[in-house]
C-alpha cells in the first residue's frame, strides 16, 4: 500500500497520469491500480509538475536588509524548494541552517563569499571579510545545505576592489569541490565584459535581463561577445527578477535573439513580495509566458534546469526514486497587467495560479488554493 496517490494529474504536455508516493519518494507513475492510505483526485482539471524550485531568494529571517520567512516565499506559494542566494556568510550560516530545520519548505543556501553575509550593501568592500578558511569550514559543516557560492559584483558592494572579490571567489570554488558560483551583475564597476571571461562551465550569471547599462546586450541590442563566449563555455543565465534587476525590453530582445534563461527565479524578499513587482515565483513565471515562452519551457526553468544547475539530482523531475515534491497549478485566462523592475508594463492574458504543493509526500494547499476553494475536500 502506498502512502499517497495523486489521481489523474495533468502534465504540461497534457497527458494525464496517476502518481504514487512512498516514504517521501515517487514510487510509480502511470495508470496505478494499487491503493494508498490517502488519495487526492485532480480529475485531469489541474496541472502538476515537479515541485517548483526558486533558485534565487532571500529568506534568512534575521538578515537586517533582505529578509523573509522561508515558508512565505516557498510552500505558501507552491514553491517546494528555495535557494537563498547569499543572505548569509560563514558567520551566520549556522543560525540560518537551524532555522530552516523548522520549516516545511526545503531550503538550501548559496554561501556569501563575505563571511558577514548581507548585513549591509557593501559586504565585499573590505577584503578582510573574504576569508577562505571560514568558507571552507562552513562548507564542511553543512555539505548538504550549502549548494554553491555567491558573489555580488556591483559597485555598491565591492567598493574600490574591482575584480579582486571575484578572483577570490573562483579560488574558493576550486578549494571546495567546484561548487556552483552565482555572480550578481549590477552597476559598474566592474564591467560585465570584465566579469564574464572569468566564469566557467556551471557558473551562473544572475540578473541576466537587468535594464542597467551593465547588461548582457550592447547599446545596439546585440548580445555582447563576452556573453556569447561565456554561454559557449557553459555559463548559465538566471533571471533573479528582484526590485531593480528585470527589464521586459531586455528580456524580449534577448529572447528574440534566442538567449533564453536557464533558470527563472524571483530574488524575492518581504518588501518586493508584499509591494511588488515580484509577488511570488508564479507571478514571475507568468511574465515569461507573456513574453512568449511556452508553458513547458517555463516549467523546465523552475524544475529540471534549476535542479541540474545546483546539482539537486533528486529534485526537479517526475521519475521513480525522485523526491515526491510537486506543484499543482492552474493556467487562468484573464487580463493582467505585469510590471517590471523599471516600472514598465506589459499586458497579458495568461496567469499561473499555484493551488497546492506536495513536499516529501505531504500535501499543502497554497494561499491561492485556499482563496480559490480549489481543494475543499
Amino acid at each position: 500500500m502506498y502512502d499517497l496517490i495523486l489521481r489523474r494529474a495533468r502534465l504540461v504536455d497534457d497527458t494525464v497520469i496517476d502518481i504514487a508516493i512512498q516514504d517521501g519518494k515517487i514510487a510509480a507513475l502511470g495508470d496505478i491500480t494499487g491503493s494508498a492510505r490517502s488519495e487526492r483526485q485532480l480529475s485531469g482539471d489541474y496541472y502538476l509538475s515537479a515541485g517548483w524550485i526558486d533558485s534565487h531568494v532571500h529568506c534568512y529571517p534575521n538578515s537586517p536588509i533582505y529578509h523573509d520567512q522561508p515558508d512565505s516565499v516557498g510552500i505558501a506559494t507552491g514553491v517546494t524548494t528555495v535557494v537563498d542566494a547569499g543572505s548569509t556568510g560563514a558567520d551566520d550560516i549556522d543560525d540560518f541552517y537551524q532555522l530552516t530545520r523548522q520549516v516545511e519548505t526545503e531550503v538550501y543556501a548559496l554561501l556569501n563569499i563575505s563571511r558577514v553575509g548581507l548585513i549591509a550593501q557593501n559586504e565585499l568592500a573590505n577584503m578582510a571579510n573574504i576569508d577562505d578558511a571560514a568558507v571552507r569550514e562552513a562548507v564542511t559543516r553543512h555539505p548538504d545545505f550549502i549548494v554553491g557560492l555567491k558573489a555580488r559584483m556591483s559597485s555598491s558592494v565591492i567598493g574600490d576592489n574591482g575584480l579582486k572579490p571575484l578572483v577570490r571567489a573562483k579560488a574558493m570554488q576550486q578549494e571546495n569541490g567546484g561548487l556552483p558560483l552565482m555572480v550578481h551583475i549590477g552597476n559598474t564597476p566592474p564591467e560585465i565584459d570584465e566579469i564574464a571571461p572569468l566564469l566557467a562551465s556551471g557558473d551562473i550569471i544572475t540578473h541576466c535581463y537587468n535594464g542597467k547599462p551593465n547588461r548582457i546586450l550592447t547599446p545596439e541590442g546585440a548580445l555582447r561577445a563576452s556573453i556569447t563566449d561565456a554561454l559557449k563555455r557553459g555559463v548559465r543565465l538566471d533571471v533573479g527578477h528582484g526590485s531593480a534587476s528585470f527589464s521586459f525590453a531586455v528580456a524580449q530582445q534577448a529572447i528574440a535573439l534566442g538567449i533564453l534563461p536557464h533558470t527563472i527565479s524571483s530574488d524575492i524578499y518581504c518588501r518586493n513580495r508584499i509591494n511588488g513587482p515580484v509577488k511570488n515565483l508564479a507571478h514571475v513565471m507568468s511574465k515569461f509566458l507573456a513574453i512568449g515562452l511556452s508553458l513547458p519551457q517555463v516549467i523546465e526553468c523552475v524544475t529540471r534546469h534549476a535542479a541540474d544547475g545546483l546539482r539537486l539530482r533528486h529534485k526537479g523531475r517526475l521519475e521513480p526514486g525522485a523526491d515526491a515534491d510537486f506543484t499543482v497549478f492552474a493556467l487562468r485566462r484573464q487580463p493582467v497587467l505585469f510590471t517590471d523592475s523599471d516600472q514598465n508594463s506589459l499586458a497579458a492574458e495568461l496567469q499561473l495560479l499555484p493551488l497546492a504543493a506536495v513536499r516529501a509526500g505531504k500535501w499543502f494547499t497554497t494561499e491561492q488554493g485556499s482563496a480559490e476553494h480549489a481543494f475543499d475536500l
